[in-house]
């Protein structure tokens, strides 16, 4: 049984879900592939304790503090491929950007083989966790802002809201 829950942010609702442990997805109200990996049936329940942790988290975040997002507990679905894309996503630092391009060369660094930022980018599309596995941090290269499913100026208001300076991004 999976369960949700709905967290109001600066940059709308957010819906939680989880498999009663674990948090299974985050997503941003209208994204694309809104609640994607969710069961067809499931029950709101406000008071688990992984939703208490990340309702927690999201205030410390949106208070402008750094919580680790180590400190949840999560359970994203999804090939090995984009499992691993999302673990280098949890390496990127608050407040700070990378590109696709970089996160492609960590993946042939570890995998040995040629990896296409543009593979890159359908993993990190599928991301289920936003905001904590962090793919609003990852630009294209020319500090372009591309790519990111619950819309660009999401994506802006939540790099501002880092502090990323964003002079000179397009």
């Amino acid at each position: 049984m999976q369960y949700i829950t709905n967290y109001e942010s600066m940059i709308g609702t957010i819906t939680l879900a989880s498999d009663g442990e674990n948090l299974t997805g985050l997503w941003i109200k209208n994204q694309k592939y809104f609640a994607k990996t969710l069961e067809k049936e499931y029950k709101e329940n406000d008071n688990l304790e992984i939703f208490k942790d990340t309702k927690k988290w999201l205030n410390e975040y949106f208070a402008g503090t750094k919580p680790n997002p180590l400190d949840l507990k999560l359970k994203p679905s999804g090939t090995e491929f984009q499992k691993l894309i999302w673990q280098i996503l949890l390496t990127i630092p608050y407040g700070e950007v990378t590109t696709y391009k970089e996160i492609a060369e960590k993946v042939e660094k570890i995998n040995k083989k040629r990896t296409s930022p543009r593979a890159v980018g359908g993993a990190i599309g599928k991301n289920q966790i936003s905001i904590i596995i962090p793919c609003h941090r990852v630009v294209g290269k020319n500090k372009k802002l591309t790519g990111y499913a619950g819309g660009i100026d999401k994506k802006i208001k939540l790099l501002e809201h880092e502090g990323v300076n964003l002079d000179g991004y397009k």
